[in-house]
């Protein structure tokens, strides 16, 4: 029997994993001086946005896993207070600093070093200590979505299994996820023909996940996810809002642009 947490305004308690690792070798125009998750939608790193999302609903404590260039992700968040805050330096004082506008998120923020070359599964498999022995979300690090995590949780909590993702239909462009009702049977490739769902992230994941993982070159949307759908025990929570991961730098533009234009769906705070 899982037991959730309960924050003090009776909310429940959930820590939110990000995968923050992979190299973003198809946008390598911007990810050769960044990880990917920190390019950046209107000034702001997409990994900004995505934690923005889960905090408007009240999840406010993130594990991140890092990899790639992940000193500047570590970078960002230890200046992150500075950064978002009125400051005045006075040089004649010992140099003292006044904080005037403290405008920092009510955030608490764990940068976990998950290894370079690391598959997915392995980064969720390195931060087990951090998460407990609890349910938490898991998401990518590269994909903006005004999807409901609080409805995304009920919905998990509501059939009792060990993993739900996210389905979504974005067209032809991704693998699919064959269904039967809400139960996710199987995984394969996409062909020509489809207009089926898509592993679009945003999952909750119970701890029994970690029992399917091996070790550093488990690639999760592989073996543990196939696994876990063999055994009934893998959902789908379907999403029919918004949803886009910035895999090319012609993504990134048309995020940009949106933003820009005050026309951006995933910005749901």
């Amino acid at each position: 029997m899982i037991e959730y947490k309960e924050t003090m305004h009776g909310g429940i308690f959930m820590k939110v994993v990000i995968l923050a690792g992979g190299f973003g070798t198809r946008i390598s125009e911007e990810s050769h001086l960044r990880p990917k998750p920190m390019i950046e939608i209107g000034g702001k790193p997409i990994l900004w946005h995505i934690m923005k999302l889960f905090s408007y609903y009240g999840f406010n404590e993130f594990v991140i896993c890092c990899g790639y260039k992940q000193e500047v992700i570590k970078k960002y968040f230890a200046d992150y207070y500075l950064y978002n805050s009125d400051l005045t330096f006075d040089f004649t004082d010992k140099n003292n600093k006044i904080v005037h506008a403290n405008v920092a998120e009510p955030w608490k923020v764990t940068l976990v070093d998950t290894g370079l070359n690391t598959m997915t599964g392995g980064r969720i498999k390195r931060i087990k200590d951090y998460v407990g022995n609890e349910p938490f979300f898991m998401t990518y690090g590269d994909g903006v979505s005004d999807v409901n995590v609080k409805e995304l949780l009920e919905f998990h909590q509501s059939h009792g299994k060990v993993a739900t993702l996210t389905g979504y239909n974005p067209g032809q462009r991704f693998g699919v996820l064959g269904l039967e009702g809400n139960k996710i049977k199987s995984f394969r490739e996409k062909s020509e023909s489809d207009g089926n769902l898509i592993n679009a992230g945003y999952m909750v994941l119970n701890p029994e996940i970690f029992d399917y993982i091996e070790g550093d070159s488990t690639i999760f949307e592989r073996e543990p996810l196939e696994k876990v759908a063999e055994t009934d025990n893998l959902f789908c929570y379907k999403h029919k809002g918004f949803w886009q991961c910035m895999d090319t730098k012609r993504d990134m533009d048309h995020l940009n642009e949106m933003w820009e234009k005050k026309e951006a769906p995933w910005k749901v705070w």
